[in-house]
């Protein structure tokens, strides 16, 4: 049940695994691997956000101004939010674009909803 990449559909399933169980699916049952249109690009922002990290807990390890930490706490959360909005936006284009092809469109946009509500409960509660 494989899918080609196309501009409607951004990302793939893995051949290989697309039933592998995946760690922290809310009903535990098997979810299909998906290879992100973007691997590379993700990871590099992940890998930096990972180096942000670490300089936020440099700098209370040396401690360094209160606000001068909260800022770059600030820059970590923002540069989270726009993975997590680029990772929204592949999954909306990608699986939701293909449940709704597929007839189960209703249950791909209840699951995104609910994604979303966890990412920011204030923007959609």
């Amino acid at each position: 049940m494989t899918s080609n990449k196309s501009s409607t559909n951004p990302h793939t399933l893995d051949s290989n695994a697309a039933v592998s169980a995946k760690a922290g699916s809310d009903a535990g049952l098997a979810q299909p691997t998906v290879v992100q249109p973007n691997k590379a690009a993700l990871l590099s922002r992940l890998n930096r956000i990972s180096g942000q990290v670490q300089g936020v807990a440099r700098m209370i390890d040396d401690d360094r101004y209160c606000i001068d930490v909260l800022t770059q706490l600030a820059a970590v959360k923002s540069a989270l939010n726009q993975v997590s909005m680029q990772l929204v936006e592949n999954h909306a284009r990608g699986c939701v674009g293909r449940a709704l092809q597929e007839g189960s469109g209703e249950a791909a946009v209840d699951e995104l909803l609910k994604v979303l509500r966890r990412l920011d409960s204030k923007a959609f509660s």
